[in-house]
């Protein structure tokens, strides 16, 4: 992922994922009350400065003009719009690094040469409103879907946006109800998954969940309370940030503020796999063998028919070094869906590890086929350029 990828725009849910065998029904959440907040835990974190909205959708002076010499002449909505899209989208293509920690606000992301998509999305969202266009965020629906990062894995959402021209003066009627769509995946625009309308505060939520998920994985765990604090202020019953909550106070010891904050989440939403799977693991390591095996059973057969699931376990094996049973996984995925890149690049990964070169070719290669876009083809066509040479 080096310059501008079209990746999932994703907030981050730390996990822990299991292979089970079972399949039985999951326990009935009951009603979850008292704090979920321990300050005195993380005393540093009062002292940190967390971004305002204000900071976070700020656009300067120089993305401002930008936003004026572009479309400022232009009085049409729709023409105003597919402008702004194409002169974005273009900026993007020739001066952008992809990197999935550069959780940056608006402005940041307008100068510097890194971001992930929800920075760019917050971006858009910013020169979109400059540019006097109306402008919403939308929460696609896509299935559970995992990358791995320091050998943690990350769970990703994904949202994309929708401009509605309008028309600038008040004396004038226009009406244009559909609008346009702008995703940083081109994959999600090629599927129907439900969506629905995110509010300004639950993206910032999402921002400040993906700061904290960045500082826990770094072992900054005031810096990472405060994110995931500051997240659940502004939006209480925002389950990614109360699962990532309690992942933080499993690993400080603190169990019965995860059990609680888990159950929470799930109480805000029943069918979070991933805050059973957590609570699971709590429930594993506080000595209560026969709750955590129950829900462990529901997780994984649910999950059976996701590619990505399967996927996340082989990439787990390959790092333990059980190459064979990284294969196994990375084919079930395969199984399930042979139009993900990274599927291919898993396995050719694999087959490298065993010293296979023609295998390692030949994944390669549907790597290459498969990948959505330039970067991702020149990056998969490097590896074959070195494979040839050794």
């Amino acid at each position: 992922m080096n310059h501008f990828t079209k990746q999932h725009t994703f907030w981050l849910v730390l996990i822990f994922t299991f292979m089970l065998t079972a399949c039985q029904s999951a326990p009935t959440v009951k009603h979850v009350s008292g704090p979920i907040f321990d300050d005195e835990a993380f005393p540093s974190a009062k002292h940190i400065s967390i971004e305002s909205e204000k900071d976070i959708f700020r656009l300067d002076k120089e993305a401002r003009t930008y936003v004026q010499q572009t479309v400022g002449h232009i009085q049409d909505p729709i023409e105003r719009t597919e402008t702004l899209a194409r002169s974005i989208f273009k900026r993007l293509n020739f001066d952008l690094l992809y990197r999935g920690d550069a959780n940056t606000t608006a402005n940041e992301t307008f100068h510097n040469r890194a971001a992930n998509c929800l920075s760019l999305s917050i971006m858009t969202y910013a020169l979109a409103n400059e540019a006097d266009l109306s402008v919403r965020f939308q929460d696609i629906q896509i299935p559970e879907y995992w990358t791995r990062r320091e050998g943690v894995s990350l769970l990703n959402g994904h949202i994309n946006l929708q401009i509605i021209p309008q028309a600038r003066s008040t004396n004038s009627f226009y009406l244009y109800k559909r609008g346009y769509q702008i995703d940083f995946d081109p994959q999600t625009q090629k599927k129907h998954f439900p969506r629905k309308i995110l509010s300004k505060n639950q993206v910032i939520a999402m921002f400040y969940n993906n700061k904290g998920a960045d500082a826990l994985i770094n072992n900054e765990r005031d810096l990472a309370y405060a994110y995931f604090s500051a997240a659940l202020k502004v939006e209480p019953n925002f389950d990614s940030a109360l699962v990532n909550l309690g992942f933080l106070y499993r690993v400080s010891k603190l169990f019965d503020l995860a059990e609680r904050v888990y159950l929470m989440a799930l109480a805000s939403s029943p069918d979070n796999l991933t805050a059973w799977e957590n609570l699971a693991y709590l429930y594993a390591y506080s000595n209560k063998p026969e709750q955590s095996a129950e829900i462990l059973a529901r997780v994984e057969s649910k999950r059976l028919r996701n590619p990505y699931y399967h996927l996340d376990l082989g990439r787990r094996d390959y790092d333990s070094g059980d190459l064979q049973q990284a294969l196994a996984h990375f084919n079930r995925a395969l199984a399930i869906d042979k139009t993900r890149h990274e599927i291919f690049f898993a396995l050719a990964k694999t087959y490298f590890a065993l010293g296979e070169v023609a295998e390692t070719e030949r994944y390669l290669k549907k790597a290459k086929r498969t990948a959505k876009n330039m970067q991702e083809k020149e990056l998969y066509q490097g590896k074959l350029d070195l494979l040839s040479r050794s």
